[in-house]
């Protein structure tokens, strides 16, 4: 296996001490929100006892708050690999964010204008826009997914981008098959015709470095606490000049310029203290001795990205044995992707399934995931939904043999 440190990973996070039925509980749910360690835990509290406050006010208390905040966006931009005149704005998550970006982009679309969605993105980057369209007239453009690999139709998509799209929405990484979208080709073409690119980065940031400088999209999401920070903090990342022309929604004394004009009251100023921890305990994770958080924070991305990869291996080739079981997602073959399956069993029901493995302590989430379109495809085939089984750095090889033996027996039972 690769060189991590698994044994001392895991003395950071007190919720891996939880268990169920005598036996230590498998936390298989990251894709859902990971466990968060107690460095961040302690963040979170430390920021109530030095006394809590809200910005601007000629105290100590106000003055901390307003440092903070100034960090959780320079930690944030490091994360995220942000280039000079990028800016990072708060939100409480993704959704939140999205639905204030896509309303704020009604001054510059008019009826008859296109915008592309996709089959496999979370709804979370679909109704905000859907909502905007029917609103104003817009004309949607479904981007196709190949179901046999669980990924975007990627010709599909470019064919659709024209002189009329004004908007493109994608997903960096599904959260339902771990696919990885190749973004470099889309970014070109919207380039060619003047659309905003707009990439939702939830479950591609808690397992691979983002590189908005490199990527170059107009608009970024993600939410903390799926890398370990809290809930109640999301990041919008927006390029330079990306809000020009646009009018987010805000109460007259805020600033009308980015970050802040999209900064809706008062933000998690506790979960922003957690999120600057939470950043930078993904750095320290970084082998040898960075001079840097950035180029820290790719280290260790890569390193975990590459641990959970080989723990990924062994779970999908184990779930492939399974009799009756069906894989949703592309075969990790080298290809960059997730640490993320979906499956069903035959003559299972997927309730069921996630039911019996939850009572033996194996957490795994059970249902649509929000990847609406990708799930009414599941439908259309006769299925329920899938359980899903996502893993983060704090999961080990014995946990990955428990789970599909216990699969396995599930399925003996019918």
């Amino acid at each position: 296996m690769t060189s991590w440190p698994i044994d001392e990973v895991r003395r950071h996070f007190p919720a891996l001490a939880r268990t169920v039925a005598g036996q230590p509980v498998v936390y298989l749910d990251g894709p859902g929100g990971s466990q968060m360690p107690e460095p961040v835990i302690d963040a979170l509290a430390n920021y109530w006892r030095q006394g809590s406050a809200n910005t601007h006010g000629a105290f100590i208390t106000s003055q901390l708050t307003d440092r903070l905040i100034a960090d959780a966006r320079a930690a944030a931009a490091d994360f995220l690999h942000a280039p000079p005149g990028a800016t990072i704005s708060f939100g409480a998550n993704m959704t939140t964010l999205s639905f204030a970006l896509a309303d704020a982009m009604t001054g510059v679309l008019k009826p008859g204008d296109e915008i592309v969605l996709t089959d496999l993105d979370h709804d979370g980057n679909v109704a905000p826009w859907l909502r905007v369209a029917q609103r104003l007239g817009l004309i949607v453009r479904w981007a196709p997914m190949l179901p046999e690999g669980g990924t975007l139709d990627l010709d599909g998509l470019l064919a659709l981008i024209g002189p009329h799209t004004k908007v493109v929405a994608v997903v960096g990484a599904s959260n339902a098959t771990g696919s990885i979208t190749p973004l470099a080709p889309i970014r070109a073409r919207t380039r060619e015709v003047g659309a905003r690119l707009v990439v939702d980065a939830v479950h591609w940031a808690p397992h691979l470095p983002v590189d908005a400088a490199a990527i170059q999209p107009d608009f970024l999401l993600c939410s903390a606490y799926k890398f370990f920070g809290p809930h109640g903090v999301g990041l919008l990342y927006a390029a330079p000049g990306a809000f020009d022309g646009l009018a987010p929604a805000h109460v007259r004394p805020q600033a009308d310029t980015p970050p802040e004009c999209i900064e809706t009251g008062t933000k998690n100023h506790e979960g922003l203290a957690a999120l600057v921890a939470a950043i930078d305990f993904i750095a320290s994770w970084a082998p040898g001795a960075p001079t840097d958080r950035p180029t820290a924070l790719t280290a260790a991305m890569e390193r975990i990205g590459a641990y959970e990869a080989e723990l990924f291996d062994v779970l999908w080739e184990g779930l492939g044995r399974v009799p009756g079981l069906t894989r949703y997602g592309r075969a990790p073959n080298g290809a960059p992707r997730t640490p993320t399956v979906s499956f069903a069993v035959e003559h299972v029901p997927t309730p069921t399934l996630g039911r019996r493995l939850g009572d033996q302590g194996i957490f795994v989430s059970a249902g649509t995931f929000y990847a609406h379109n990708w799930d009414l495809r599941l439908e259309a085939q006769g299925g329920t939904g899938a359980v899903r089984l996502g893993l983060a750095p704090y999961n080990t090889l014995a946990e990955v043999h428990r789970v599909v033996r216990a699969i396995e027996e599930a399925c003996h039972a019918g």
